[in-house]
């Protein structure tokens, strides 16, 4: 009995556009696994200040038209794709597990360089803290020193004024006892002019009342 011989394929693909760091590679990695295509492989490059994504792909005939039909209409929403051109390849591929391993690698060092840089970037974001706690303190220590200034100024008024109203209560009293007196003076003063005019008038009373007679 013939056993039916299964035809295989491999193929590049090459997209074009916006298509690095978006997870491009990881979808398709995703679909190829999906349709249990053994051989994968996927590069990023750049070719004249462009990128591009080269996937290669070697399988059943009719799990790599399936893949290619899917790389040609699905991309990661980051994504732009502005061409998609598939050709055939007549290289060797390499394991779907060895580009995953590899894949898997590349993705942990770019995390631990990120975490890198974002202890970096927290150093510097710590150090700017620390200056500006520096400043706020001596804003802090200014405005201490200000209120302290405010509260001798309303301490040396409030004691001013009450030296002035110990003042003008003592002036008052002062001049309080120079008006009494003085109305004394002028009440013994108007009395003396009374008894003296009185005198004068019986005097002259007198003198009118001799002529008369």
């Amino acid at each position: 009995m013939r056993k039916d011989v299964i035809k295989t394929k491999i193929k590049e693909i090459v997209i074009k556009g916006k298509v690095h760091d978006v997870g491009h590679r990881l979808l398709l990695l995703s679909e190829a696994e999906r349709l249990f295509i053994e051989k994968f492989d996927a590069r990023n490059v750049l070719i004249n200040g462009e990128q591009h994504l080269i996937v290669l792909v070697e399988g059943a005939e009719e799990k790599i038209s399936r893949f290619v039909e899917f790389a040609e209409l699905n991309y990661p929403s980051g994504a732009s794709v502005e061409s998609v051109e598939v050709k055939d390849y007549g290289e060797e591929v390499r394991n779907i597990d060895s580009f995953r391993q590899s894949f898997m690698v590349f993705q942990l060092t770019k995390i631990a360089q990120a975490g890198v840089g974002m202890l970096g970037k927290q150093d510097k974001t710590i150090e700017i803290l620390e200056s500006v706690k520096g400043d706020t303190s001596k804003m802090v220590e200014k405005q201490d020193l200000m209120l302290e200034k405010q509260d001798e100024t309303i301490k040396t008024i409030k004691e001013e004024s009450g030296a002035t109203r110990e003042v003008v209560r003592d002036e008052g009293e002062k001049t309080r006892e120079v008006m009494k007196e003085k109305i004394v003076e002028d009440v013994e003063w108007v009395k003396e002019e009374i008894v003296g005019i009185k005198a004068t008038l019986g005097n002259t009373r007198q003198g009118k009342g001799e002529g008369w007679g």
